[in-house]
C-alpha cells in the first residue's frame, strides 16, 4: 500500500512539473506572481505588529506625534498591500487564462491529427469534456492553487514567527487547538477530493449523453423514445446533483467547525492573556490587542488551504486526463516528403491486408489497380469492406500488410497534406457546419474565391438552387445542414469537391438517399466531377455504375471479382451477376 501511495505522489509531482512547464512562455509573469507571494507574506503581518507598538509605546506614553506617524505608516501599508494584492491576483489569473488558451489550441490541433480509430472508441462528449471542462480546471492550478498555496504557507510561517517573537506563551496557548484543526482539515480534504472526482466523472458522463442524444434527436422522436431518454437523463442529472451536494455538505460542516476551533483559541487567548496582563507577568496590553489579529491571519489561510489543496489536486487530475489525450500516439505518422503539385491518378492496391482490431482482418489480400482517368465502382454487401478501402487510400488508417500506391509511389512516402489535397470524397451522409453556404464550400480556405465557387456551382448545376436560398451563397446553414434537403446538401458537397480540384475523386453512396428528380441533377454533377479524373464510386444501386470502366466486387473483405459491367454479367454464378439480378427483380416487383 505504501509503495502505491509513494508512486502516486511521484506521479503528482511529475504532473505538477509538467503543468508548470506550460507556463514557460509566460515565465516573467510567473516570476512576478511568485515574488509578490513572497513580499505579501511579511507585508500583511506588519500591521498587527505596528498596532502592538502603537499601544505599548505611544498610547500609554501619550506620544501623539509618534502615534500619528505610525498610523500614517499603517495606512500606507494597507494601500500598498491592496495594490500588490491586486497585481498578484490579476497576474495569477492572467497566467492561468493564457496557459489554458494555448493549451486549448494545442489539444484541438492534436485531436484533429489523430486517427479515426481514436474517435471510433471515444465518445464525442468525452473529447469535448477534455477540451473544455478539464482544461478550464487546469486554470485553477495557477489562479487558485499552486501560487496562492505558496502565498498562504509563507503567510502562516511569518505569522507564527511574529507570534513566537511577541510572546511564546500566548502562541503556545493559541496552538493548543492546532491538532483539532489539522484533523478537521485532513478529513475535509479527503472527503471533498472524493466528491470532486465524482463530480468530474458525472459531468463527463452527462456531456457524452447529451452530445449523443442531441445528435440523434431525430431517431428519438421517430421511435417515440422521449420519455425513456428523459428518465435516463433524469437519473444522470440526479447523480450529478448528488455529487455536487456531497461537496456542499462537506463545506457546510467544515467552515463552522473551523470557526468553533478558532473561537476556542481566541477564548484561551483572552483568558490566559488578560490574566497575565493584570498580574504583569510578561504579557503587554499591545500583545493582547495584536494577538487576535494574528490569530485571524493564522486561521484564515489554514481554513482555505485544505480547499486550495483539493483545487490543486483536481487541477492535476484534469491535467492527467488532458495529457492523456496529448500523449495519444494513435496518429498517422507524417514521415513522407513526396509532395507533388498534381498526380496523374493511378491507384494500386498491392495485396493489402487490414484490420481495425488486431488480427480481425477487414480486408484480406485485396489486389487491384485503376489507371489515370478511369472510374472504378466498388460493390458488395454491407460489411464487405467498401468504405474501408477509401479510408485507407486517404491514410485515415494504416495497413498491416501490402502496399497502396498512387502513381507508383507508396502513399506512406507522400507528405500527408499533399496526398489528401489531391483526393476528394463525397460521402453519403454529408456533414455541413454552422455558417454560410460559401463557408461550407470553401471550408474557409482564403485561396478559394467566390467567383471560383460560383463557376464550380454552374458546372455542377447547383448555382440556380443556391441563388434561390435566402441570401444565396451567404445563406446561413444550420448545424449539420438541418434546414436543407438531402439532395441540396449533396449538391453543396459536390461543389465543395470540385472547387478543391482533386485528381482522385471518391463518391461513397452519393445518390442513395435522394429523390428521383434530384437524382438526375446529381447524376449530371457526378458526370461533371469524374470527367478526366480517376474516380472510385461505391454504390448499392448497380444501375448507376454501368459507365464505370471496371467494377470490383468485395465479399467478406476479399476481392472476388474484377472487370467491366458487361464482362461480369456474363460470368456464370458470379457474385456481381447475382447482385444485379436481385436488384433487377426487386425493381420489377416494385413497378408492378
Amino acid at each position: 500500500m505504501s509503495d502505491s501511495k509513494k508512486d502516486k505522489n511521484k506521479l503528482d509531482w511529475f504532473l505538477l512539473g509538467r503543468v508548470i512547464r506550460l507556463a514557460a512562455p509566460y515565465r516573467a509573469v510567473f516570476a512576478l506572481a511568485g515574488i509578490l507571494a513572497i513580499v505579501l507574506a511579511p507585508l500583511s503581518t506588519a500591521r498587527p505588529y505596528l498596532i502592538q507598538v502603537m499601544v505599548d509605546n505611544h498610547i500609554f506614553q501619550n506620544d501623539i506625534p509618534g502615534l500619528t506617524r505610525l498610523a500614517i505608516i499603517v495606512m500606507g501599508l494597507v494601500v500598498l498591500e491592496s495594490v500588490l494584492r491586486y497585481v498578484f491576483n490579476y497576474s495569477a489569473g492572467w497566467l492561468g487564462q493564457s496557459v489554458i488558451r494555448d493549451l486549448r489550441v494545442r489539444v484541438f490541433r492534436h485531436i484533429t491529427s489523430l486517427r479515426l480509430a481514436y474517435f471510433d472508441r471515444t465518445a464525442i462528449g468525452t473529447a469535448t469534456t477534455r477540451t473544455i471542462n478539464d482544461i478550464e480546471t487546469i486554470n485553477t492550478v495557477f489562479s487558485e492553487g499552486m501560487i496562492t498555496i505558496l502565498a498562504d504557507l509563507l503567510a502562516i510561517v511569518v505569522v507564527l514567527g511574529l507570534m513566537f517573537y511577541t510572546s511564546w506563551q500566548l502562541t503556545l496557548i493559541c496552538l493548543t487547538t492546532a491538532p483539532l484543526m489539522v484533523i478537521a482539515s485532513y478529513i475535509f480534504k479527503e472527503k471533498v477530493k472524493v466528491s470532486y472526482q465524482k463530480v468530474r466523472t458525472q459531468i463527463q458522463r452527462m456531456n457524452a449523453y447529451l452530445q449523443e442524444r442531441i445528435s440523434g434527436i431525430k431517431v428519438i422522436q421517430i421511435f417515440n423514445a422521449e420519455r425513456t431518454e428523459k428518465e435516463k437523463f433524469r437519473t444522470i442529472n440526479r447523480e450529478y446533483t448528488q455529487a455536487n451536494l456531497d461537496a456542499i455538505l462537506y463545506y457546510a460542516v467544515f467552515y463552522p467547525v473551523v470557526d468553533i476551533i478558532a473561537a476556542m483559541s481566541l477564548g484561551l487567548l483572552v483568558w490566559w492573556g488578560a490574566k497575565n496582563v493584570l498580574t504583569g507577568e510578561g504579557i503587554t496590553l499591545g500583545a493582547l490587542v495584536a494577538f487576535p489579529i494574528y490569530l485571524n491571519m493564522l486561521f484564515r489561510p489554514i481554513r482555505v488551504l485544505a480547499d486550495k489543496f483539493n483545487t490543486l489536486q483536481m487541477g492535476l487530475v484534469a491535467a492527467e486526463r488532458v495529457f492523456g489525450v496529448l500523449d495519444q500516439t494513435d496518429r498517422v505518422e507524417n514521415n513522407g516528403s513526396f509532395a507533388p503539385e498534381r498526380v496523374e491518378g493511378k491507384v494500386e492496391f498491392d495485396h493489402v491486408w487490414f484490420a481495425y482490431n488486431n488480427d480481425e482482418y477487414v480486408l484480406k489480400d485485396v489486389d487491384f489497380s485503376i489507371q489515370p482517368g478511369e472510374t472504378l465502382a466498388i460493390v458488395g454487401s454491407t460489411g464487405s469492406g467498401k468504405t474501408t478501402i477509401i479510408s485507407l487510400l486517404n491514410r485515415f488508417y494504416d495497413i498491416q500488410q501490402g502496399a497502396i500506391k498512387v502513381d507508383g509511389t507508396d502513399i506512406r512516402e507522400y507528405e500527408l497534406l499533399a496526398l489528401r489535397r489531391r483526393i476528394a470524397i463525397v460521402l453519403q451522409d454529408v456533414f455541413l457546419f454552422s455558417g454560410t453556404v460559401l463557408e461550407n464550400i470553401t471550408l474557409r480556405d482564403d485561396r478559394i474565391t467566390r467567383d471560383k465557387v460560383e463557376e464550380a456551382a454552374r458546372m455542377i448545376g447547383a448555382h440556380e438552387f443556391i441563388l434561390k436560398l435566402p441570401g444565396g451563397y451567404d445563406f446561413k446553414v444550420m448545424e449539420r445542414g438541418a434546414t436543407l434537403s438531402m439532395g441540396q446538401r449533396q449538391l453543396i458537397s459536390f461543389v465543395r469537391a470540385l472547387v478543391f480540384n482533386p485528381d482522385i475523386l471518391i463518391l461513397d453512396e452519393a445518390t442513395s438517399s435522394v429523390d428521383p428528380e434530384t437524382e438526375s441533377v446529381i447524376q449530371f454533377a457526378i458526370e461533371t466531377l469524374i470527367a478526366k479524373r480517376t474516380s472510385i464510386i461505391i454504390a448499392h444501386r448497380l444501375s448507376t455504375i454501368r459507365h464505370a470502366n471496371n467494377i470490383l466486387v468485395l465479399e467478406k473483405g476479399k476481392a472476388v471479382e474484377f472487370g467491366s459491367h458487361e464482362a461480369l454479367l456474363k460470368t456464370e454464378n458470379g457474385r456481381y451477376r447475382e447482385l444485379y439480378e436481385m436488384q433487377f427483380l426487386v425493381a420489377e416487383e416494385s413497378d408492378s
